[in-house]
């Protein structure tokens, strides 16, 4: 039997990662198995690239990747932005206010390609004004943050592709769905948990993170990917995506297979073709050896 997928993209936070943030020796023996049965393996994320290094490197990814959640395509090895959703400078300007009028610092994360820097944080009060998830995520991944009281102070306007907000330890469920109400015709607005739970995070009296986080109107994963196989030659329908969170609904839904992780939000088992194992369960090898043994 003829292989069925050209290309496998993976979900890293909850997917390929257990939830210390590690990726199981199963799961990189079988992405190995892939690109050898001939298949483009991509990392498809919501991190940035910056955030994504330290596992693009121990998987060996050296092909494209799909980073900020879906605004951007790049290169990891050189790290050049080969596509992206760049948002409009005046909704970009009403998110971040709307975000201060409601007491959240607007993490604004940039092209780093173009821009030079990875985020622009927006609160009178700088980075004491951000909650302590973001404060610690972005001293573990080493990002480039400025700070600014006011989005006037922002030199690199053209190139911002998200707008973000983040609260520790407490939902944000009602404040997503007014921003839903005020930006979603305009925007799209992905809004999840973090699922990275490691016992340093935990140690700090961080026990969950909730993200809200908005792009241009045609800025998801699936997107992305299509912007992806077209660069490269191979018909969507020929995609294999596996992912665990809303943020990978567009994927999930679109591609050829849409695998959901036994971990998955329950919106994402719903729309998947099939559901592997969990993270902590080596999920991604298990899919994978459905996929090449032509089950799936």
């Amino acid at each position: 039997m003829g292989r069925k997928y050209d290309l496998l993209a993976i979900d890293l936070d909850g997917t390929l990662l257990d939830h210390s943030g590690a990726v199981d020796a199963r799961n990189l023996d079988a992405l190995k198995r892939a690109r050898a049965a001939g298949m483009v393996v991509t990392v498809c994320t919501g991190r940035a690239l910056i955030e994504s290094m330290p596992i693009i490197r121990a998987i060996e990814q050296t092909g494209p990747v799909v980073v900020s959640g879906g605004a951007m395509v790049a290169d990891p090895t050189t790290g050049q932005t080969l596509e992206r959703f760049a948002m409009d400078r005046d909704m970009v300007h009403e998110m971040v206010a709307y975000l201060g009028a409601h007491d959240h610092a607007a993490l604004v994360l940039k092209d780093p390609s173009a821009a030079e820097y990875d985020y622009l944080v927006v609160a009178p009060d700088g980075e004491e004004s951000l909650d302590p998830s973001s404060r610690w995520w972005f001293a573990k991944m080493g990002v480039r943050v400025r700070y600014a009281t006011h989005l006037d102070d922002d030199e690199h306007h053209e190139h911002t592709v998200r707008v973000g907000a983040y609260q520790t330890n407490a939902p944000i469920d009602e404040f997503a769905q007014k921003l839903r109400g005020e930006f979603g015709h305009r925007a799209t607005l992905q809004h999840f948990h973090g699922a990275l739970l490691p016992k340093e995070r935990r140690d700090l009296g961080i026990s969950s993170v909730h993200i809200i986080e908005m792009f241009h109107a045609r800025a998801d994963k699936w997107q992305a990917i299509e912007r992806l196989c077209q660069r490269l030659g191979i018909d969507p329908a020929r995609t294999a995506a596996i992912g665990d969170q809303l943020n990978d609904m567009e994927m999930i839904t679109h591609a050829g297979l849409g695998v959901a992780m036994g971990n998955a939000h329950e919106r994402i088992k719903r729309v998947a073709k099939r559901t592997t194992s969990a993270c902590d369960e080596a999920g991604v090898a298990v899919a994978i050896d459905h996929v090449l043994a032509g089950e799936w």
